[in-house]
């Protein structure tokens, strides 16, 4: 027999890719998922391929020194009875001197990049070809797979969707902004691997580092140190909250994880200025569906960061409600995470599933400035010594909130209050655009025998107590409409649950806050006042906040935080109320003219209309949509927008991808900045 010569191959990357889930990617080189069969074709000259004659097989490698026992090697005869739990090659069919094989890594192979050789072997006379690369990917559609999820729907949303909502607010005033995670456009994908191929952990142990790169766990750790850059690791992200973002782009203003990726590519892996929590959380979450790990952003409200880990925060007050001295532990009015979906062999049975990892960097774990992934059933069962991170976001879900007031004479008294820290956790619901609240899955409910023995196995004993049906009770209400450009009212809010008349003090004072809890500038206070209430009663005291005090003082987080003090002069106790206001930014209106269509050009109407008294200027339009823009359109206004003018522009879209899409936007200007606005577009796909 003549030897058996290659003439040519085809990895079929289109045909693999649409059964792998993957075509979204529209790269060029052949992208599958572990565990599952995808087909090449071999055409050879002269002559075809005789079973029993010519001996063929394959070698696959991944990383820089691939060997067979670390598992990221392996070399595969042709076979006809494969075996699940390695690699293997089985003939399709065959048509002459065409060959179909069908290739399947097992489900728990190394994700990474991979090359591929042919060897042919004919009578002892064997040549060897370089058959092209491949990138192979976790998959949530096997059973085998670690990160194996059961619903089609969850999948869909949870590493096929590549547009989200992230909620922000408050705890009383919760909204979403749009997110374009973008995990399937161009790039993202060479991009997310290399960030793999620079951690610090490959750099010091190639072999170990890939050898580890089967485990979603492992990854998740990588991923979670990567996107902050804390630790010199040309990490992607470099976080700031002192509102001084000139030399970058405000945490505010992104609308999406592919501008700040592609940046970071382009800047030779410099970190990109600048993020917040959800900013992190978000390029973590963009990373991992991209590498095939189910991932979404979660957010908890009134989150705790607990530096010296005992599970209280302390806050200090004077008698009119201002702080009296800085406290490294804070409470941010919100704080975002990632979940991602995997199981936990390396821990004992019942903890697979979602999985805390929060990149935004706060304490070190393991020296490294990362966090996760910790089990969330570890969370709500208060197991403290499970890997990783557990107490940490424990106290950001539990802790308790203690305010001291100082008196005049230094006297230091304890406020009676009620746990707030730990509020509608939240994530964006699967298929719709509305709020799941997934408080549940963090903490049996309040005041439950399961909270507290939680508490009894996590040591901490509770200090707040419930809400109080007897004595007074001080709340703290907001007008309707807190829109920026406008004055509106709070009032504390006094109930006295008792049978006798109190004559009690009520002190209001508002001051602009960061997001991050760091109090800024007063723009609002009353002079403190005696009121009779009595009993049965409900008494109100106003304060009337006005634009032109909180119009400088506001950081782009728009937050107001007010508290009342409550002094009862008859048992001598002190009470306090705190609330987080947040000022509304206007609405952006988003129109769709023509029929949506794929690769049909449609026109978007985009309009905004100033609230203040002053004009806007530098006003600047980013609009990015995956499937609908091609990357990012910048509009800058030549002309100022006059108040309660309208900044107006239309623009052409070229639909890529056919089903429901989201249109983003993000408004800039001098006095208003990180305004948001979507429109969901459904594409119908295009007529054959």
């Amino acid at each position: 027999f003549a030897d058996l010569v290659l003439e040519t191959w085809d990895l079929h990357c289109d045909r693999n890719g649409q059964e792998h889930r993957t075509a979204d990617m529209g790269c060029k080189r052949l992208v599958v998922r572990r565990g599952q069969p995808f087909t090449i074709t071999l055409r050879f000259s002269g002559r075809g391929y005789e079973e029993g004659v010519d001996k063929l097989s394959f070698n696959v490698e991944t990383g820089p020194c691939p060997t067979e026992t670390s598992g990221t090697s392996s070399h595969f005869v042709l076979t006809d009875c494969p075996e699940e739990s390695c690699w293997s090659a089985v003939v399709q069919q065959q048509d002459g001197e065409s060959l179909s094989v069908s290739l399947c890594s097992p489900p728990d192979a190394r994700i990474g990049r991979y090359s591929m050789t042919l060897e042919t072997c004919t009578d002892y006379q064997g040549s060897s070809y370089q058959i092209g690369d491949f990138v192979l990917l976790f998959n949530p559609w096997h059973p085998e797979d670690t990160v194996f999820m059961r619903d089609e729907n969850e999948r869909h949303e949870y590493v096929l969707s590549q547009h989200g909502l992230i909620y922000q607010g408050t705890c009383d005033y919760i909204f979403s902004i749009p997110w374009n995670f973008g995990q399937f456009e161009d790039d993202i994908l060479a991009i997310c691997l290399n960030m793999l191929d620079i951690n610090p952990k490959h750099l010091r142990d190639q072999n170990r580092d890939c050898s580890r790169r089967n485990d979603p766990v492992y990854i998740g750790r990588v991923v979670s140190a990567m996107v902050n850059c804390n630790d010199e690791d040309r990490g992607v992200l470099f976080g700031r909250w002192d509102n001084h973002y000139e030399d970058g782009m405000s945490p505010m203003a992104w609308i999406g994880s592919v501008d700040i990726l592609k940046r970071w590519k382009n800047f030779g892996c410099q970190p990109v200025k600048y993020g917040q929590c959800w900013v992190f959380a978000a390029v973590a979450c963009t990373v991992m569906r991209c590498l095939g790990i189910p991932s979404r952003v979660v957010t908890n409200y009134n989150s705790a960061h607990d530096t010296n880990a005992n599970l209280t925060i302390d806050r200090y007050i004077n008698e009119k409600g201002e702080q009296e001295r800085y406290s490294w532990d804070k409470i941010w009015n919100f704080h975002c995470w990632v979940e991602s979906w995997m199981a936990r062999p390396d821990l004992a049975g019942g903890y697979d599933g979602w999985q805390v990892l929060d990149p935004t960097p706060q304490e070190k774990s393991e020296g490294v400035y990362c966090c996760g992934p910790a089990p969330v059933k570890a969370i709500k069962e208060g197991d403290m010594l499970l890997k990783y991170d557990i107490p940490f976001i424990f106290a950001e879900v539990n802790a308790d909130v203690v305010y001291w007031v100082v008196q005049a004479d230094g006297m230091q008294k304890q406020s009676i209050r009620s746990s707030d820290v730990g509020k509608h956790i939240s994530t964006k619901s699967v298929g719709r655009d509305s709020r799941e609240d997934i408080t549940h899955n963090y903490k049996y409910p309040e005041g439950s025998e399961e909270e507290r023995a939680v508490f009894e196995k996590a040591e901490h004993q509770k200090k707040s107590v419930g809400e109080e049906d007897e004595g007074l009770h001080l709340r703290i209400k907001v007008s309707e409409g807190a829109n920026k450009g406008s004055d509106f009212d709070v009032f504390a809010v006094v109930n006295n649950n008792t049978d006798e008349e109190h004559v009690c003090r009520v002190t209001l004072c508002a001051r602009a806050t960061s997001h991050n809890g760091t109090l800024g500038p007063q723009c609002g206070l009353t002079d403190p006042a005696d009121i009779e209430i009595e009993p049965r009663a409900e008494k109100r005291v106003p304060l009337r906040i006005l634009y032109e005090e909180y119009r400088d003082k506001l950081t782009q987080d728009n937050l107001i935080k007010v508290v009342a003090l409550l002094n009862d002069h008859q048992t001598g106790d002190i009470i306090v109320a705190v609330r987080d206001i947040y000022v509304e930014n206007p609405p952006i209106k988003i129109r769709i003219l023509g029929e949506p269509m794929q690769n049909r050009k449609l026109v978007a109407e985009i309009s905004l209309v100033n609230p203040l008294a002053v004009p806007l200027n530098g006003c600047v339009f980013v609009v990015e949509g995956t499937g609908l823009t091609d990357g990012q359109l910048v509009k800058e206004l030549e002309e100022p927008v006059e108040p309660q003018g309208e900044a107006k522009f239309r623009m052409d879209l070229m639909p890529r991808l056919s089903g429901l899409q989201k249109l983003m936007v993000d408004f800039e200007s001098d006095q208003l900045t990180g305004v948001k606005g979507y429109r969901n577009v459904i594409i119908a796909p295009q007529a054959v």
